[in-house]
């Protein structure tokens, strides 16, 4: 797939009653959609597939907006309680949908959480949710599939076939989409044995993606 140039995107901090977060744009010309992802628990927008999706959705008409939220921006190692990160995200959502369209909530891992949490309430036009924790590693009796189940928007699940967070045979059925990405873990990352390298699995990714996107009404 081809990308789009990074000399495009420009950053924004939004002050939010969690502190202040950090939009990175990524715009599209004769954008019809904002696609605003976060980051998870453990990392940055620099996640591959938060790059992937900022480096060729725009040339699907998707500008594509990578939030940071406060704890990462103020250089924090850990995430602070999902109340405190829904604070934050509410608190960007001005921003987000200060270009007039429909803003796709999105977001990997507790990034993920967030949006589905929040989609509601927010009037989030769909819901993008990248390797969705169902559960922690090894404890599927800790079922988070209720706010998935709850998000009350279309909602996209992409999740790698052996995340030791929850593998795609292990998801409630819903209305919800998912889209296996094989031999994927919670990073998206594939073994070096298998069938496919780890930018065929990115690709398969962003397509999903794309054409998911594509289909909104």
């Amino acid at each position: 797939m081809s990308r789009t140039a990074a000399t495009a995107r420009r950053t924004e901090s939004v002050g939010t009653d969690a502190g202040e977060a950090r939009i990175t744009w990524y715009p599209a010309q004769g954008a019809r959609l904002v696609l605003a992802v976060s980051h998870g628990a453990g990392g940055g927008i620099e996640a591959r597939d938060l790059q992937g999706l900022a480096a060729v959705l725009p040339g699907h008409r998707v500008t594509v907006a990578l939030v940071e939220q406060p704890w990462r921006v103020a250089g924090k190692k850990l995430a602070p309680a999902p109340r405190t990160l829904d604070t934050g995200w509410r608190g960007l959502w001005p921003a987000l949908t200060a270009p007039g369209l429909p803003v796709v909530a999105g977001g990997r891992s507790a990034g993920a959480r967030v949006a589905c949490r929040t989609a509601a309430e927010l009037g989030a036009h769909a819901v993008l949710a990248l390797s969705f924790p169902l559960h922690p590693p090894g404890k599927p009796e800790k079922s988070r599939a209720d706010e998935l189940l709850g998000a009350g928007v279309p909602t996209l699940v992409v999740q790698g076939g052996r995340d030791p967070f929850g593998r795609p045979e292990e998801f409630p059925p819903g209305e919800h989409g998912l889209f296996e990405v094989p031999y994927a873990d919670h990073g998206f990352a594939v073994p070096k044995k298998a069938p496919l390298t780890v930018d065929q699995a990115m690709d398969l990714l962003v397509g999903a993606v794309a054409d998911w996107l594509d289909g909104l009404s």
